[in-house]
């Protein structure tokens, strides 16, 4: 069951996620013909997806890609480094909510300086990291 961690705004702030990649599902490998009605009756098994009369089976080299890329603790940690051009939104303090763009990043310091719209006017602001989130769709395009 890989799985992923991202972060993500809330309202406490910027929060850790960790979930799991292809959600209520399960990869398994048996002899589907011999033991799918087992399977299927296995402790907190729905159902082995089929369509119709068909069930799909996952070649070996998507399985091993997927080993590949999510590693041997099957978890994915989505890198929420950001560059400078980056669009991120604020996630704590004041400008909670604000949407900026990263002009500098400094990784020593742990900090980072934003462009963003405020009260009608483009201001420059310097940040801790850990409050800015970039702007993206955590849970796509990672692959």
């Amino acid at each position: 069951m890989p799985r992923i961690r991202f972060r993500r705004n809330t309202r406490r702030g910027a929060v850790w996620f960790t979930e799991a990649l292809f959600p209520n599902y399960l990869f398994a490998c048996f002899d589907w013909k011999a033991s799918l009605a087992r399977v299927n009756h296995a402790p907190s098994v729905r159902g082995v997806i089929h369509f119709g009369d068909k069930w799909p089976t996952i070649p070996n080299h998507v399985i091993e890609e997927l080993r590949r890329i999510i590693g041997e603790n099957q978890l994915c940690v989505v890198d929420p480094s950001v560059a400078a051009g980056d669009q991120v939104q604020i996630a704590h303090g004041v400008f909670y909510g604000l949407k900026a763009v990263v002009t500098q990043v400094m990784p020593a310091r742990q900090r980072v300086t934003v462009l963003l719209d405020f009260l009608g006017r483009q201001t420059a602001v310097e940040l801790p990291l850990a409050v800015v989130i970039k702007e993206a769709n955590h849970r796509r395009g990672f692959l």
